[in-house]
């Protein structure tokens, strides 16, 4: 079993930035590939960010990209979101996600993860 707990969230005027954390307890961090996902009220939840076991890949979904970064930081059993130029449209519950190491690592797929975090609130106003 793996928890994670999301943490950074708030409310933000558009062009602010925002840094999101995700800590990890139970298992061995380094087994899991990481992600982030959001949800927006009345929308599906959608991938925003993930990271491979060692951080050397990353992969991004077209609206953060240049905007949004994700880190890990496996001495410590955390993953970030650091968001940058944020919009009214990046309002959402942001979700920490963990996916067992395997043999392909299909980033995108809500399937593909094993845990998720409770969330974390961001706002952005106008």
């Amino acid at each position: 079993q793996v928890q994670l707990v999301e943490s950074g969230g708030g409310l933000v005027q558009a062009g602010d930035s925002l840094r999101l954390s995700c800590a990890a307890s139970g298992r061995t961090f380094t087994n899991y590939n990481m992600g982030w996902f959001r949800q927006a009220p009345g929308k599906e939840r959608e991938f925003v960010a993930a990271i491979t076991w060692s951080g050397i890949s990353t992969y991004y979904a077209n609206s953060a990209k240049g905007r949004f970064t994700i880190s890990r930081d496996n001495a410590k059993n955390t993953v970030s979101l650091q968001m940058n130029s944020l919009k009214p449209e990046d309002t959402a519950v942001y979700y920490c996600a963990a996916a067992r190491l395997a043999t392909s690592f299909h980033w995108q797929g809500l399937n593909e993860y094993d845990y998720w975090g409770q969330g974390t609130q961001v706002t952005v106003s106008s």
